[in-house]
C-alpha cells in the first residue's frame, strides 16, 4: 500500500506517544522516522517502531530522556544520551556541535549511550544545512552481532555507519555519503524478509559460511551474518567504526557483555568543520561545482538513467514519495497495528490515522 506521508507520520506520532513520549518528543521520533523513508531507506523508517516499543517495554529505550554533558574542552564536547529516543538525543548532540564549530572552526562530539539514532545521514544534512562538513562514525550494541568479520564464518559486530556530508555550493545540493560498512543495512535485510524476496547477492551468509540469498538466515536459529561491503576494506572500515564510535567515546565497542534484548544503543563520534577555516571556502565550492559537474557528465552505461553522485538517490525517492506516498509492506503494515495496540492504541485508531 502506498500511504500519504502526513498520515503515515501521524500514526508514527500516535504509537510513540502512547509508548510513553511526551508530544514534542514523539514529533522529533515520527519526523525523523518518516524521513527515512522519504530519502527511500525504510529500514530506517516506520518499520523500526515495533523494536523501538519493544525497547521501551524492556527499559531498554528510556522516553523523555535528554542527553548530559560530561566533557567540555574546547573544540571536544563528550556528552551520553541516558538511552533515550536517539532522534532527540542526536539532534541535541549536533546543536551543541555545530555552535561550537562555529566558534572555533571545528567540533568533535563524542555521543555515547543514545537509543537507535536512526538514518545517520540526517545528521551530516543537518551539519551541511548549516554550512558546515561534518564526518560520522557509528558503532551500535544490539540484541546479537551481525556483520562477519572479512574471512570470518559468524557475526561479531554490527552494521556500523560511516557517513561525510558536505554544505551546498552555489552550483549544486549538499553531498551525502551515508553508507552501512555492510553490504546492505539489516534493515534491508527485515525489509526483504518481510516483502518474501530474495536480500541482494552477496550480502549474506548461512550460519556455516556458505552464501546465500534467503534474508530468513537473519531470523532463525543459528542465525547467518552479513557480509561487509567492499569486502577486506569494507570490513576494515567498520572495524575503524566500532573503535572510533565506541571506545574513544567510551561508549565501549561491540561484544556479548553488551547485548541484551530489545538493546539497540549507539555510539557516534563527529567530527564537523567549518569550510572557511583556511579562508578558502569560494574556492572549495568551485572545485565541489567543477569536478561533480565532471564526473556527472560521464555517458551512462547501459540500463543506466544518469550518473549520481551522493545524496541524488535520496533526492529522487524523496520527490517521488511526496508525491505518490511511502509503500508499505504488509507483513510491516500488521507488525505496524500489532505494535499499535501493544502501546494502548486500538486497531480502529491506527486504521482511522490513515484513513483506513
Amino acid at each position: 500500500m502506498q500511504i500519504a506521508v502526513d498520515k503515515l507520520t501521524a500514526l508514527a506520532r500516535a504509537i510513540v506517544e502512547h509508548g510513553g513520549a511526551e508530544p514534542a518528543e514523539a514529533e522529533q521520533v515520527a519526523t525523523h522516522l518518516i524521513d527515512a523513508n522519504l530519502a527511500g531507506h525504510d529500514s530506517h523508517g516506520i518499520g523500526m517502531l515495533p523494536a523501538y516499543m519493544g525497547g521501551v517495554k524492556d527499559g531498554q529505550l528510556r522516553p523523555g530522556t535528554g542527553l548530559t554533558v560530561e566533557q567540555d574542552r574546547g573544540p571536544f564536547l563528550l556528552v551520553d544520551g541516558g538511552q533515550g529516543f536517539g532522534q532527540v538525543i542526536a539532534r541535541q548532540a549536533m546543536e551543541l556541535g555545530i555552535t561550537k564549530a562555529r566558534e572555533m572552526g571545528v567540533a568533535v562530539v563524542g555521543l555515547k549511550n543514545s537509543y537507535h539514532i536512526g538514518r545517520i545521514g540526517a545528521w551530516g544534512e543537518m551539519c551541511a544545512a548549516a554550512g558546515f562538513i561534518s564526518i560520522h562514525y557509528v558503532n551500535a550494541h544490539s540484541p546479537n552481532s551481525l556483520v562477519a568479520p572479512f574471512g570470518g564464518a559468524d557475526s561479531r559486530f554490527t552494521t556500523n555507519p560511516y557517513c561525510t556530508a558536505l554544505p551546498a555550493t552555489a552550483g549544486g545540493p549538499p553531498i551525502i555519503l551515508d553508507m552501512a560498512t555492510s553490504k546492505v543495512a539489516m534493515g534491508k535485510v527485515r525489509v526483504a524478509f518481510n516483502k518474501g524476496v530474495d536480500a541482494p547477492p552477496g550480502s549474506l551468509i548461512d550460519s556455516k559460511g556458505n552464501p546465500t540469498n534467503d534474508p530468513a538466515v537473519m531470523f532463525s536459529e543459528p542465525k547467518g551474518a552479513l557480509r561487509s561491503m567492499g569486502l577486506h576494506k569494507g570490513y576494515g572500515l567498520a572495524v575503524i567504526c566500532d573503535i572510533l564510535a565506541g571506545a574513544f567515546t567510551g561508549g565501549g565497542t561491540f561484544g556479548p557483555e553488551r547485548v541484551a534484548p530489545n538493546r539497540i544503543v549507539n555510539n557516534m563520534l563527529t567530527v564537523i568543520i567549518d569550510p572557511d577555516a583556511f579562508g578558502e571556502r569560494q574556492a572549495f565550492e568551485e572545485e565541489i561545482d567543477r569536478f561533480t559537474a565532471w564526473v556527472k557528465a560521464s555517458p551512462p552505461a547501459p540500463g543506466v538513467d544518469e550518473v549520481m553522485v551522493p545524496g541524488d538517490p535520496e533526492r529522487k525517492a524523496r520527490a517521488d514519495r511526496l508525491a505518490n506516498g511511502i509503500p508499505i509492506d504488509p507483513r510491516t503494515w500488521e507488525d505496524l497495528l500489532a505494535t499499535a495496540e501493544l502501546v494502548g492504541l486500538d486497531r480502529d485508531s491506527a486504521l482511522r490515522l490513515v484513513g483506513n
